[in-house]
């Protein structure tokens, strides 16, 4: 069995439909064993037969388009295998620049892999913008600007097609993964 992480945008706390126990079951649902919450933002481990990193769309699409049937909302799902993060983190996209909120770091994944970084607007704070394993890590001084309008570029650039993590997050997902 090979772990995996459903990473699923525009979940949060206040929609039971969204709650950690609904998002586990519609994984149960669907046949997926060792099925665990991480924090309470859409992030899902689940073991599954698939022995590759070629099947992460697949299975993201699979999840993706259980969302309606089951519980009546929409939610786009990237799946990333605990390889995938860990290689990811190994990468060290952010060097030795410590999280925080004149360095606020998130790591954005698509659908399909993004083969480069997108111009940010000259008046985002931007020390980093690229792209590592195909997902956008980019850190940003949200003391002068605030996180949200990043996001809010983010959004409208890529129309919504992203969901994005701190490395923080990531880590405790892989911890939680090997674990």
């Amino acid at each position: 069995m090979t772990a995996f992480v459903a990473l699923i945008r525009g979940i949060g706390p206040g929609d039971p439909r969204k709650s950690n126990e609904s998002l586990r079951g519609v994984l149960e649902e669907l046949g997926f064993t060792g099925v665990k919450s991480v924090i309470s933002s859409g992030n899902v481990i689940f073991e599954s037969d698939s022995d590759n990193d070629s099947d992460v769309d697949a299975l993201g699409n699979r999840i993706e388009a259980a969302w309606p049937e089951l519980r009546g909302f929409t939610a786009l799902t990237v799946v990333r295998s605990a390889e995938q993060i860990a290689h990811l983190l190994e990468q060290r996209p952010f060097g030795d620049v410590e999280h925080g909120k004149a360095s606020y770091q998130f790591v954005t994944f698509f659908k399909q892999p993004l083969a480069a970084p997108p111009e940010p607007p000259a008046d985002f704070p931007v020390a980093v913008n690229r792209i590592v394993d195909g997902a956008l890590c980019n850190q940003v001084d949200t003391t002068s600007t605030g996180g949200p309008e990043v996001m809010k570029w983010l959004d409208k650039t890529f129309k919504k097609q992203t969901t994005s993590r701190t490395p923080l997050t990531l880590a405790r997902i892989l911890k939680k993964m090997e674990g």
